[in-house]
């Protein structure tokens, strides 16, 4: 027998407008989308009804497992509490991103457990116990010398979706400005004035050594298993032509228009963290997220380090005047779905999967940055494939 829901009388975001109306979900599936406003069914109460967020990459999973330094959580309770905290933002699929290997620090707990991580995730997905659909994105520090063994444990992982290529070494990509990450090591105690150089050295060693290899040897395992393979902190030219030979479809916080301007020519997808945006300037100092969206520059975005991020930005920057509500949806649920190869989710629209979020802007009062006003989304229900988990 049929499953089916109406959800009436919302504000429905559609890829190229947004107009009142009601959804028909049958089965987990979008059946219909009407415009009575006498529809029976769920009331939304003149809410706008989104397509479910999809995340590409977010560090939130690892900040449930290590709340504290030197603390470790249990990670199937810690994967239970980043998926709700997701969820509740609007995202109704999550690429939990895993890193392997780490070029700064060597005591990186989570980046030793990423293998536990993400059998937290798929035991608790396989029983049924996540809000969210998961899969995992495999964040690859290729500098590191135990890169390629720890890659080698999620080699027939069919959980899979995403595999990114970074190199954290200082002096290039995010830490081109060596006066700054000298500045930022000083202050987390990982470094002094006088111990710098010698901090640093073993770093530029490791990835003279192991950077390039692994980065090939990584690439290459990806395009065999048909998994999406992205690079992260592009900053040049150079750096997106190597790329491109590598067969990466998406660009992950490139730190400079001219390197975001390259990977556009060549057809790759942007993400830029929506941290970005709400703050007004990357934490980094390089290139600013609205500064490559007004260029035309960004094509999705991500929650990075704050799960309501994307929301938040999307709601903002249709405050703003700077993009149109459809088009910011598009940031973070179809230019997502369709990065990664998730075709059945991501729109509103017939045939798609029901996953929706229902959400009530709240206004606050202008500010010099943000002249129009201030406007906060406030998720107030969270539907996949149909029922309600959030």
């Amino acid at each position: 027998m049929s499953r089916e829901t109406v959800l009436s009388n919302a504000r429905l975001v559609l890829d190229e407008e947004v107009r009142h109306g009601s959804v028909l979900i049958r089965d987990g599936l979008i059946a219909d989308i009407g415009s009575d406003r006498g529809a029976a069914g769920v009331d939304l109460d003149g809410d706008h009804l989104l397509p479910g967020l999809v995340e590409l990459h977010t560090d939130h999973l690892e900040r449930h497992f290590t709340p504290r330094p030197g603390v470790q959580w249990d990670p199937l309770p810690a994967a239970l509490a980043s998926d709700a905290q997701l969820a509740a933002a609007g995202v109704t699929t999550v690429l939990d991103a895993v890193r392997i290997g780490s070029a700064l620090n060597q005591n990186d707990a989570a980046a030793a457990a990423a293998r536990v991580l993400a059998d937290a995730i798929e035991e608790a997905a396989d029983a049924g116990l996540l809000r969210a659909d998961h899969a995992i994105h495999v964040r690859c520090e290729v500098a590191a010398a135990d890169c390629l063994d720890a890659f080698s444990q999620f080699a027939d992982d069919p959980h899979v979706r995403l595999v990114s290529l970074m190199d954290h070494t200082p002096g290039q990509r995010q830490y081109a400005d060596m006066e700054l990450f000298k500045r930022y090591q000083i202050a987390k105690g990982n470094a002094t004035e006088s111990g710098f150089d010698a901090y640093v050295a073993p770093l530029l060693e490791r990835s003279a050594r192991y950077s390039d290899v692994h980065r090939r040897t990584i690439a290459g395992l990806a395009a065999q298993r048909g998994i999406t393979l992205a690079t992260h902190d592009d900053a040049t030219p150079e750096h997106v032509a190597e790329s491109v030979g590598l067969g990466v479809r998406i660009s992950e916080f490139p730190t400079t228009v001219l390197a975001a301007t390259a990977a556009d020519k060549h057809g790759q997808l942007i993400v830029m963290g929506a941290p970005n945006i709400v703050r007004g300037a990357s934490q980094s100092g390089n290139v600013a997220a609205a500064e490559l969206l007004s260029l035309g520059l960004l094509h999705i975005l991500s929650s990075d380090y704050v799960p309501s991020s994307p929301l938040q930005a999307v709601f903002q920057l249709s405050a703003d005047g700077a993009i149109g509500l459809a088009d910011g949806v598009q940031l973070v649920s179809g230019n997502p779905a369709r990065a990664v190869g998730l075709a059945d989710r991501g729109e509103i629209a017939v045939g798609k999967r029901a996953d929706l979020v229902q959400v009530r802007p709240h206004d606050r009062p202008a500010t010099e940055r943000h002249p129009r006003g201030r406007r906060v989304p406030v998720v107030r229900g969270v539907y996949r494939q149909g029922a309600r988990v959030s």
